[in-house]
């Protein structure tokens, strides 16, 4: 299989240290818990928690939607929970991808309901044609068409998250 390249390596940490800017700009003069949603997102978490200025801790939630999957499931399970109580913190999800935007949704209830002073949401890709929610993340990397894809942390069947672009497999 080969792989075209959606989004460079180049546009990727460009991108990230932009949206790393305007996070700190909004969190000035507050802590934050960055949540990572294992697995996909901690590539970009990783390189988004260096461009943020502001203090902050990390935790991580492990969710699956999909299983070996390349299309959602739409049913949501709760693989791995918080370490850590989030009531009257600024707290951020970090995910890697959103598109029928179930997950996040059902993620963003969840621990609205555990009271956190503010909740926002972070997702290096949107894929505003498969929402199937009216979720909104509140920063966007990049938004791309309905394509499969992998790499920077994304995968298919647990392999290509090594890649350091995006792209899209092609036979």
């Amino acid at each position: 299989m080969r792989v075209k390249v959606l989004i460079s390596a180049e546009e990727i940490a460009q991108r990230v240290q932009e949206l790393g800017r305007e996070i700190s700009g909004d969190y000035q003069g507050r802590d934050l818990l960055v949540i990572g949603i294992l697995k996909g997102a901690v590539v970009f978490m990783s390189d988004l928690i260096r461009q943020i200025s502001v203090p902050l801790e990390v935790d991580f939630m492990a969710i699956s939607s999909y299983g070996q999957a390349t299309e959602t499931s739409g049913v949501v399970q709760l693989l791995k929970d918080l370490d850590q109580p989030i009531e009257g913190k600024h707290v951020l999800i970090v995910e890697d991808i959103i598109d029928s935007g179930l997950t996040l949704s059902y993620l963003h209830q969840l621990l609205q309901s555990r009271n956190p002073a503010t909740l926002k949401t972070a997702v290096l890709l949107d894929k505003p044609e498969r929402r199937r929610t009216e979720f909104t993340p509140d920063y966007v990397g990049f938004t791309i068409p309905d394509e499969f894809v992998i790499g920077y942390g994304l995968d298919y069947n647990h392999k290509h998250r090594e890649l350091p672009y995006v792209g899209v497999l092609e036979n």
